[in-house]
């Protein structure tokens, strides 16, 4: 119930309701004269508070519950407490619940990006122009007679992605960052998986943001909180929206190799230095956990931690599991509060098991130090899986848009823990002048029957993935690791048809205790995984699971058939013995 309204210029106001103070619409201004809108959520008493800011596009007054109510429904089904101990009124898609937040003694901001919302301007995803937005809204949000001038970002996904950028712009008030799911390097995580073309830019800019661009107004939906518009306050016609909004597809397609373009709109690691938790998800292939180990890994913060969980992109960072890790993180930094995460342990991970069944272990590093570095080598004869070369010279080929060619283990003896980085070496031949090669790492109970997993974007994925186009094949040699491969990116290198060359391919990390009798299967192909069942539809979801999610390589453009449809050979034989590296990990002793 509203107790008290002020009312300042434009169509910013300050009302108290539901034990806050809100500041509707607070304009925060930027250097080039565009003046962004946010909501701010704060304490009724006075005081100086920290700040979790979040900065992005998708509408500040969109309703969770109402515009996202399949992925809402089935988030609250399977973990209740996900919405309790809140109205839940103001929740909104990806960013905290101010209502679990505020009554702690935290500030809550939402700010529309520019080009989203209520924030006028050129909608254009990912530019260096965002996160010099999102430098001067901290800046704000610091100067501001509420503030204790103490920062903290926290989100998911987008509200993720750019904190890695606006780290290493180093404001000065920026006291720490909670990357939840957040990939860093536009072009190896995101838009480009190995080289290969991922198709999940083609629509998300329709799907997700034009809907709540700025200038929709009266054709888009109203706070149902506010009862304003979303993305108002004025409506503009059609070929104004399209003026004011960036081609994200076109100008990732114009872009297929690594360069500027892609380096102004990633992650810059030397300068990041404020202290972070990189919170990653086991079942974020294709577009998020690589850069959260990344980003763990090579940020230059003396002060950074890794967390991986499992289940859907979206789920633990509502869970009481990682609210409460959110709060201990941010309560140590933003508040000087004594949450015991001056004791906490560099890694945290939730172990997966079969059956979704996930268990909490500490780690001193990343990857795990007691690692057992095991190759099992490609057995072209059976095609399986073992310690031992094979002897002998062998050739295996396969239609390139076909099935592909399966290696499996025998049967484990033991429980068997996998968890970390995954890298295979191959030698390829085709017939064409390029083959791309899509990697599975799979895992089969006794009775054959594949083992899948909830992932973050698709409830049926394998327990791992790699990519590599082959004529991407040029490694960095100061950055590559026999764990982690790391391609240039920089240049082609054609194949002669025929003519077989040495793939070092990276498969994103993974986590999985197989128990005996499991088996594990390496699935070489050249198209994307799919788990073989019908296609999965789900109410809300505008695209059809299959294993992948959304994150497909599919575009003609990109894969013209005369090229990436030929024949694709495996070559084995002394020089040539092909391998994957799994990361083995015994209990720790003691």
């Amino acid at each position: 119930m509203n107790t008290k309204t002020e009312t300042p210029p434009n169509d910013a106001r300050s009302e108290i309701r539901d034990g806050m103070r809100i500041d509707w619409n607070a304009p925060i201004a930027m250097d080039d004269g565009i003046v962004l809108r946010a909501d701010v959520f704060r304490p009724v008493a006075e005081g100086r508070y920290p700040v979790v800011l979040n900065y992005g596009p998708y509408g500040k007054g969109l309703s969770f519950q109402e515009f996202f109510k399949s992925q809402w429904d089935r988030m609250t089904a399977a973990f209740p407490e996900t919405a309790e101990g809140s109205s839940n009124k103001y929740q909104n898609w990806e960013v905290i619940d101010p209502e679990k937040w505020v009554p702690d003694g935290y500030i809550c901001i939402r700010v529309d990006s520019r080009g989203a919302g209520r924030s006028p301007g050129v909608l254009d995803h990912h530019n260096p122009r965002e996160a010099k937005d999102l430098y001067d809204c901290i800046e704000w949000a610091a100067a501001q007679p509420w503030s204790n001038g103490r920062i903290g970002l926290n989100g998911i996904s987008y509200y993720a992605m750019n904190q890695w950028r606006v780290a290493g712009l180093q404001p000065p008030h920026l006291a720490a960052i909670c990357v939840w799911e957040g990939y860093a390097d536009r072009y190896r995580d995101a838009t480009h998986h190995g080289g290969i073309l991922s198709t999940f830019a083609r629509n998300f800019q329709d799907r997700q943001v034009r809907r709540v661009q700025y200038g929709v107004g009266e054709r888009g939906p109203r706070n149902p909180v506010t009862g304003e518009l979303v993305s108002g306050p004025e409506t503009l016609s059609q070929q104004e929206l399209d003026r004011n909004a960036g081609d994200l597809w076109r100008d990732v397609s114009r872009h297929p190799l690594d360069g500027q373009y892609y380096r102004d709109r990633s992650a810059h690691w030397d300068k990041i230095t404020v202290p972070l938790l990189s919170a990653g998800n086991w079942g974020g292939h294709g577009l998020h956990l690589r850069g959260n180990t990344e980003g763990y890994l090579r940020a230059a913060s003396k002060q950074k931690w890794l967390e991986i969980h499992g289940r859907a992109h979206w789920t633990h960072f509502y869970t009481n599991y990682g609210v409460g890790l959110q709060k201990r993180f941010l309560g140590h930094f933003l508040k000087g509060e004594d949450t015991g995460w001056n004791k906490q342990p560099p890694v945290q991970l939730q172990i997966r098991h079969p059956g979704e069944v996930y268990v909490v272990r500490h780690e001193n590093e990343w990857p795990i130090a007691r690692t057992q570095w095991t190759r099992l080598y490609l057995d072209p004869g059976n095609r399986s899986l073992g310690r031992e070369a094979p002897i002998g010279d062998a050739r295996l080929g396969f239609e390139a848009l076909g099935d592909g060619l399966m290696f499996l283990t025998p049967p484990l003896t033991e429980e068997t823990e996998i968890t970390g980085p995954v890298a295979a070496k191959l030698f390829v031949s085709s017939t064409t002048t390029d083959a791309d090669i899509f990697l599975a790492l799979r895992l089969f109970d006794p009775d054959g029957k594949e083992v899948l997993f909830h992932g973050a974007n698709d409830p049926r994925t394998p327990i791992a993935l790699g990519w590599l186009r082959a004529s991407h094949r040029k490694l960095d040699a100061e950055l590559s690791l026999p764990y982690r491969p790391y391609h240039a990116h920089d240049e082609l290198w054609p194949l002669k048809p025929g003519a077989p060359v040495e793939l070092d391919v990276e498969i994103w990390p993974t986590c999985i205790v197989a128990p005996p009798g499991y088996r594990l299967g390496l699935w070489v192909r050249g198209k994307d995984y799919d788990h073989g069942g019908p296609p999965l539809e789900l109410q809300g979801v505008k695209y059809t699971m299959q294993g992948v999610g959304p994150f497909k390589h599919d575009e003609p453009g990109d894969r013209p058939v005369d090229v990436f449809g030929g024949t694709t050979t495996l070559h084995f034989g002394s020089g040539r013995q092909p391998y994957v590296l799994v990361p083995i990990v015994p209990p720790k002793q003691g």
